[in-house]
C-alpha cells in the first residue's frame, strides 16, 4: 500500500507533539514495507534531504517532498493565512506526484487546499484528516482563545471534517468532540497514538524521600502552567514537605515563580537530556485545559513516572487510578489534592504506580502495534469502497 502523508513538519526537523507523531506515523508505516509519500518541511539545522533518523531501509520506502512554510507576519489571523498557503503549496506537489497513491493521510490542515479542490472535482484517493486533538472545540483557555476558535478554526476544522472521507481520533474524549460537532460515526477511526519500544525503562530507580516532579511544556494558557505554578507555591507553603519540581520548555523569566524547590530547565532540544530528565522524576504533571493524546504523558509513563494529569481529549486512555492521577481540568483544589497525595504516598505505593505505568505502556502503545491497527483500519474501509488491494 502507498500512502501519502501530508503534515506541517516531522520531529526533530520541527518540534511539536504532532510532528513526532508524524515521524513515527512514516517511520512504522516504512518498517511495515508501506510505501510513504511523506510532504513535510524544515525549521531546523538538519539537513532535511538525508532523512537522517530513519534507517536506510526506511529510507528506500520513504519519498521526501520538502515544502517551504511561508511566513506571514504576526497579525491577527496570521496561523491560519500561513497553514492554507502551505496546504495549496503541498497540493501542488500532490497533484505532480499522487500516482499509485491508495490513501491520504493529512494532518492538521495540511490537506485544506486538497479537499477543496476534492470539492470542485479533483479525483484523489479517500482523504483521511487527523486534527489531533481538536482542540478548537474543546472549553477555550481564555476569552481571546475562545474567540480565536469561534471565528478562525472552528470554521476552518468544520469545512475539512465535513468534505473528509474519515476523521482519525485517538478515542477518549476526542471521538465525543467529533460527533458532538455533526459528523457521522462512520467516519471516525480511533487509533491512539504511540511510543517507541526505547522509551520502555523496565527498571526505574527506586523513589525516595524528596518527591521529583516534573512538567515538560512551553509557556501556553491552556497547558495550565500558571495554575500549576500557584499550586507548587501553595503546597511549599502549607506543607513541610520534601521535593523538587522541574520545568522543561521555554518559560519567559518574568513568569517564572521564585521558590527553592522549583528548577527551569528552559528549552531541551537535545532528545538525549529530556530523556534524562523524564528517568530522573518520579511524578509527570500534566494540568492541560484542552489535549489530544500527548506525546509527553506517554514519555513519562514509559519512562517510569507516575502521572498527574487533567481528564481532558484522550488522556483518560493512558492515566488512571493505578498508574497516577486523574483529575478535572481547570480545576486549583484537585490539582493542590493530588500533588499533597504525591507528596504523601510511600515509596513503595510510588514505585507500584510507577511500574504499573511502563506495563501499561508496554502493553497498549507501542508503535508497531499502533501502525498496524492504522493499516487495519485503512484496509478495510478501502476493502469496503473498492475490494481488496
Amino acid at each position: 500500500m502507498k500512502i501519502a502523508l501530508l503534515t506541517d513538519g516531522i520531529y526533530p526537523y520541527v518540534i511539536g507533539g504532532m510532528q513526532k507523531h508524524s515521524y513515527y506515523l512514516a517511520k512504522y508505516l516504512a518498517a511495515a514495507g508501506h510505501h510513504v509519500d511523506l510532504y513535510h518541511t524544515n525549521q531546523s539545522r538538519y539537513d532535511i534531504s538525508k532523512l537522517e533518523f530513519f534507517t536506510e531501509q526506511e529510507k528506500l520506502l520513504i519519498r521526501s517532498f520538502v515544502v517551504k512554510f511561508p511566513q506571514m507576519g504576526r497579525s491577527p489571523g496570521h496561523y491560519i493565512r500561513e497553514s492554507y498557503e502551505y496546504s495549496c503549496r503541498v497540493f501542488k506537489l500532490f497533484r505532480e506526484n499522487s500516482n499509485g497513491v491508495d490513501f491520504i493521510y493529512a494532518k492538521g490542515f495540511t490537506g485544506w487546499e486538497l479537499l477543496n479542490q476534492k470539492m470542485k472535482g479533483f479525483d484523489c484517493p479517500p482523504v483521511g484528516v487527523n486534527l489531533h486533538g481538536f482542540e478548537m472545540f474543546q472549553p477555550p483557555a481564555s476569552f481571546i482563545a475562545g474567540l480565536q476558535n469561534r471565528f478562525l478554526l472552528k470554521p476552518t476544522a468544520l469545512f475539512q471534517m465535513k468534505n473528509a472521507d474519515y476523521l482519525f481520533s485517538y478515542g477518549g474524549k476526542i471521538s465525543d468532540v467529533i460527533r458532538s460537532a455533526g459528523m457521522p460515526g462512520e467516519k471516525i477511526i480511533e487509533v491512539p497514538t504511540g511510543i517507541e519500544a526505547s522509551w520502555l525503562n523496565d527498571h526505574p530507580e527506586s523513589s525516595g524521600p524528596k518527591r521529583k516532579f516534573i512538567f515538560i511544556g512551553r509557556y501556553e494558557r491552556r497547558k495550565g502552567i500558571k495554575e500549576l505554578q500557584q499550586a507548587i507555591e501553595k503546597i511549599s507553603e502549607n506543607t513541610g514537605a520534601d521535593f523538587e519540581f522541574h520545568f522543561a520548555g521555554p518559560v519567559p523569566a518574568n513568569k517564572q515563580v521564585k521558590n527553592k524547590h522549583v528548577t527551569y530547565h528552559g528549552q531541551v532540544d537535545d532528545p538525549a537530556k529530556m530523556k534524562k530528565l523524564l528517568l530522573d522524576s518520579e511524578v509527570l504533571v500534566c494540568p492541560s485545559f484542552s489535549e489530544g493524546m500527548p506525546n509527553v504523558i506517554m514519555e513519562g509513563l514509559a519512562s517510569g513516572c507516575a502521572v498527574i494529569a487533567t481528564d481532558v481529549g484522550a488522556v483518560n486512555l493512558m492515566v488512571n487510578t493505578g498508574n497516577g492521577w486523574l483529575i478535572s481540568p481547570k480545576n486549583q483544589d484537585e490539582l493542590v489534592k493530588a500533588l499533597e497525595e504525591a507528596l504523601r504516598i510511600s515509596p513503595a505505593a510510588l514505585d507500584e504506580k510507577r511500574t504499573r505505568a511502563v506495563q501499561f505502556v508496554r502493553e497498549k502503545f507501542l508503535w508497531d502495534r499502533i501502525a498496524a491497527l492504522i493499516v487495519n483500519e485503512i484496509l478495510t474501509r478501502l476493502d469496503k469502497r473498492d475490494g481488496t488491494l
